[in-house]
């Protein structure tokens, strides 16, 4: 279940960060860009977008709006993509500052905001929410049924992505920030702000639509647990 938020009154969130990991994606990335935009627009926080451009030798800081801020980083790692954008952040961490990512296949609906800071304000220190793909065109017949049938998307889920991921600035820095990990990042945070006894909302509402492509571009990301639902569809080769 769900770890129900202390009942002290909690600080209101009054700037929010947002990282976007990005390596190679200048086809996916102002997709994921414009709905950011549209979600920014429904706060009455300060707002920071950080798009952090890992390695990337395509056209992706081409897709990257006047309004957002570039990081640069050469690790080739998703965990040091994600850490670089927040230590890049202004203004200072504080209790008021909630720190959010995605990632740049993915988009946000426009409640996206609004509901981490709902959450905040409900006294909840980060907030761990669902995906919903966006189609099955590729896959062998049955993927997505089995996906259905296999992800729980209620509240109190226990899925952890970095696509939908938030906490305050404050709870971030006291557990560590990312590590350096290049798959299973927003896992290993998520556990240690569970063990730091954070409260957490794990949350259904604001599901953000991230992309089925066969190949991803980390490893054992959203496509390779794909991979292993078709691998255990009636019928297949292993």
């Amino acid at each position: 279940m769900a770890a129900a938020p202390p009942a002290a009154v909690a600080s209101p969130i009054t700037d929010i960060v947002v990282v976007v990991p990005v390596h190679n994606e200048e086809t996916l990335l102002p997709s994921c860009l414009g709905a950011l935009d549209a979600a920014v627009a429904t706060v009455r926080a300060s707002v920071q977008v950080i798009v952090v451009l890992d390695s990337c030798d395509d056209d992706s800081a081409g897709a990257v709006p006047g309004h957002m801020t570039t990081v640069h980083v050469t690790a080739r790692c998703v965990g040091t993509a994600r850490r670089a954008g927040f230590a890049a952040a202004s203004p200072t961490p504080a209790d008021t500052t909630w720190f959010a990512t995605t990632d740049a296949d993915s988009a946000v609906p426009p409640d996206w905001l609004l509901t981490h800071v709902a959450a905040a304000d409900s006294g909840a220190d980060a907030f761990v929410g669902i995906v919903t793909p966006d189609g099955f065109d590729g896959w062998p017949p049955g993927t997505g049924t089995m996906f259905d049938a296999r992800y729980d998307a209620r509240p109190g889920h226990r899925h952890v992505h970095g696509a939908n991921l938030g906490m305050r600035a404050t709870a971030y820095a006291a557990a560590g920030g990312f590590r350096d990990l290049d798959a299973h990042e927003d896992v290993d945070l998520v556990r240690r702000l569970e063990k730091a006894a954070v409260p957490i909302v794990w949350g259904a509402d604001a599901p953000v639509r991230t992309s089925t492509r066969r190949v991803g571009r980390t490893v054992a990301g959203f496509s390779s647990y794909l991979r292993e639902l078709t691998d255990q569809l009636p019928g297949t080769i292993r």
